[in-house]
């Protein structure tokens, strides 16, 4: 029967198991396999699992009750292994590689912060800052503009929206990096000039926190950041 993984641990983490539930509609009880100086947390796999609502909370509720006891490498939701056997083989080839993200992770915890800007307003400063940007416009909207100015402004836009969006990503990260121990970029998705995740020692997530708020009051109600954790480090392991 395969093996469902939620989780890989120190061997000598408490492993209080006893009082949590598994995934699947009759979840069987959770299980430790142990290989040298790693563990990981296991089930029995369920036939024909899926992201159900209720198995998925199952999912993050070990990991937010392992991760409370400590170090923890949380795997994401449906990652199965063959059996027993091959997890532990697995863990005994790769556990000095275990060993160390665990070191690395202890304590923390990550944040993720996508940020936008309201599109209207970036787009009146292009057009307001570029005098061959504002005569395309002009030109397009009065009807004078043929087919090659509409193609001339549309790239023209687009690369000074791309240019000014990768500004405002760096300038978010130079003030936000300094507070955490590592981040992780992805890409924005539409409507976005920033999409990373932030891995923060849990002493100072409050801070983490505050900077992100001054960060959003210094910007204005044309920018919004929306701060998502603490989380799993998922984007760390």
């Amino acid at each position: 029967m395969p093996t469902y993984i939620y989780a890989i641990t120190t061997k000598d983490h408490p492993l209080r198991l006893d009082d949590l539930q598994g995934v699947g509609e009759e979840a069987t009880p959770l299980r430790t396999v142990r290989a040298g100086e790693v563990a990981a947390v296991v089930s029995d796999a369920p036939e024909g699992l899926r992201a159900k609502r209720r198995d998925v909370l199952a999912h993050e509720a070990v990991l937010e009750s392992l991760m409370a006891d400590g170090a923890t490498l949380p795997m994401r939701f449906g990652l199965l292994g063959p059996d027993d056997d091959q997890v532990a083989r697995a863990l005994e080839q790769d556990g000095a590689a275990y060993r160390s993200r665990l070191a690395e992770l202890a304590g923390h915890v990550e944040f993720n912060l996508k940020a936008a800007r309201d599109e209207q307003d970036l787009l009146l400063e292009i057009v307001s800052e570029s005098d061959r940007i504002r005569e395309l416009n002009e030109r397009t909207r009065s009807g004078a503009g043929g087919q090659d100015d509409r193609i001339a402004l549309g790239e023209l836009v687009a690369g000074q929206v791309a240019e000014r969006n990768h500004e405002q990503a760096q300038k978010t990260l130079e003030k936000l990096q300094s507070a955490a121990a590592r981040v992780s970029r992805a890409e924005p998705g539409a409507g976005y000039f920033l999409n990373a995740s932030f891995l923060v020692a849990v002493e100072t997530a409050d801070e983490f926190v505050k900077a992100v708020r001054e960060e959003a009051d210094r910007r204005g109600e044309t920018y919004t950041l929306t701060l998502t954790g603490p989380l799993p480090p998922y984007s760390f392991v």
